[in-house]
């Protein structure tokens, strides 16, 4: 039932006792409508709950869509590198049956390729976009003589990055360290960050694509 201003004037006895009377009635009535009412159900209740999305959440939207806007579209798988000019791809060389491998001479061990971390789990656009967050971010933050976590986070808000998505903004020393969460769309960029007036380190990093955002959970460049 809602709660209305009442509005009080000076009237004559016989048309105070009518509109009292009146008024009283209505009072009834109201009351019987309210007892009548039907308690919300309970998936009623959960959609008044969640909250709509904040004003600085479309702003961080919107950013996120402008830094990458020359990016390929959300869920772009990346394709393999490309062979260096004159060069012609190549496939590995599987050994005969029965044979075995040999150690390349000097004992030299042949890199790896990674399983997991950014360079895997990143798509075509969060990799193209992160390429890009790494930069602004690099540039703006660089400007600080004394990078504090207080003058990071204020550069970074005015880079359109909100509080919410800055995570483990924190000083040891001279070197502040912040990761930044730019997962959207079912992606799973993030930006992990260290400066110290001299140098300033940005690097794209990957997280889980659902569930809160947990530090311990991000995988950082090899």
């Amino acid at each position: 039932m809602t709660r209305t201003r009442a509005r009080i004037r000076a009237v004559d006895p016989v048309m105070h006792r009518r509109r009292a009377f009146a008024v009283t009635a209505l009072a009834a009535l109201a009351l019987t409508a309210c007892g009548s009412e039907e308690p919300a159900s309970q998936g009623e209740r959960g959609k008044s709950a969640v909250a709509a999305p904040t004003r600085d959440d479309a702003a961080f939207v919107k950013m996120l869509d402008e830094v990458a806007r020359e990016c390929p579209p959300p869920g772009t798988k990346r394709q393999s590198p490309a062979a260096p000019e004159g060069e012609a791809p190549t496939a590995p060389v599987e050994a005969p049956p029965g044979a075995t491998a040999e150690t390349p001479p000097g004992g030299a061990v042949e890199p790896v390729a990674p399983t997991a971390g950014p360079e895997v789990e990143l798509d075509a656009h969060d990799w193209c976009a992160g390429v890009q967050h790494e930069q602004r971010v690099a540039e703006a933050v660089l400007q600080l003589k004394k990078p504090d976590p207080a003058q990071v986070r204020k550069v970074l808000n005015g880079l359109g990055y909100t509080d919410g998505r800055i995570h483990g903004l924190k000083q040891s020393g001279v070197t502040t360290k912040f990761v930044v969460d730019l997962r959207d769309k079912g992606g799973q960029l993030c930006l992990d960050g260290t400066a110290n007036g001299e140098l300033t380190e940005v690097d794209a990093c990957s997280a889980p694509a659902d569930g809160p955002f947990d530090i311990a959970n991000i995988h950082r460049r090899s």
